[in-house]
């Protein structure tokens, strides 16, 4: 037995849990250092590491999976704090083995949610789903099919305001950690917008920006567009505005039909929504200014 079998062999007789941190502030000599230095003291091995100096705003951003014997996250995250006092920086910590809680909200089109319903049961996704809310009925036999809970939450002008407030509710009540906008053809309140601030994922019929409002499929076809994409980005209280998380194109001709395209939209949709909740599920975004920084 050599010393890689040996080594792989001692990991599986003592427990080791991985952890992620992700890490903001002004750039700086050291921060490297610093981080790297805490993660030795509770004898950790790093297993990815990546990081950004954005020359534009002078912020830097790093991402880090290490794994340690250590259990007591309470621990390793006040041990951060040294780095947060010296350094100005932000950092969060999380256990992986302790996956984000996301509700999925959706209206009538099943095509979003069906696939993140798919790549959760096949793994895909290291996420809970706790609940499905929407404002029609149509989507209950999905649920059902995955064993997940639906909650109608119907929405007119003139119950706007209880629907959000029972919305708030289901949030808090299921320890949600993060809201997907499944194809949800309903716009939020500013409020619940700042209240849940890079929290709620979006996904957008369009290659941003490009043929807001509705029948977008149509008013392309009208254009004569050869690419049409979609966009996931974080929703915020300028509508269709915020920080964009993940984007496809993919070609289209003459000769396609409104249902074609559709179909081709659609498929995007699919993709580039699951991508954006991979990479928010697995820490992978950081915030710097209304951009985003992904380390995939």
């Amino acid at each position: 037995m050599d010393n890689l079998d040996i080594l792989g062999a001692f990991r599986t007789i003592i427990r080791m849990r991985r952890y992620t941190t992700r890490l903001r502030s002004l750039d700086r000599p050291g921060i490297v250092h610093a981080m790297t230095g805490v993660m030795l003291e509770h004898g950790a091995n790093i297993v990815e590491s990546a990081q950004f100096s954005d020359t534009d705003t002078g912020l830097f951003a790093m991402r880090t999976t290490f794994e340690t014997e250590s259990l007591d996250i309470r621990s390793i995250d006040s041990s951060f704090d040294s780095v947060r006092d010296s350094m100005g920086a932000e950092i969060e910590l999380r256990a992986i083995d302790q996956p984000y809680r996301a509700l999925i909200m959706v209206s009538k089109y099943g095509h979003c949610l069906l696939d993140l319903l798919h790549r959760h049961a096949d793994g895909e996704l290291a996420i809970d789903i706790p609940l499905i809310v929407s404002n029609h009925t149509d989507l209950v036999p999905v649920a059902e099919r995955f064993g997940i809970p639906f909650e109608h939450l119907p929405v007119t002008p003139e119950t706007k305001d209880v629907a959000e407030s029972r919305l708030i509710d289901l949030i808090s009540v299921h320890n949600i950690d993060f809201v997907v906008l499944a194809r949800y053809m309903q716009v939020l309140s500013d409020a619940v917008c700042s209240m849940f601030q890079a929290r709620i994922i979006n996904i957008h019929h369009a290659f941003l920006p490009a043929f807001k409002g509705s029948r977008p499929y149509h008013q392309a076809h009208e254009r004569g567009v050869k690419l049409i994409g979609a966009t996931a980005h974080y929703v915020t209280t300028d509508l269709d505005e915020g920080p964009i998380i993940a984007q496809a194109v993919e070609d289209v001709y003459h000769s396609d039909s409104v249902e074609d395209l559709v179909r081709v939209g659609r498929d995007i949709e699919r993709i580039v929504l699951s991508k954006a909740v991979r990479y928010h599920a697995e820490d992978r975004v950081i915030l710097v200014g209304s951009r985003t920084i992904v380390f995939d």
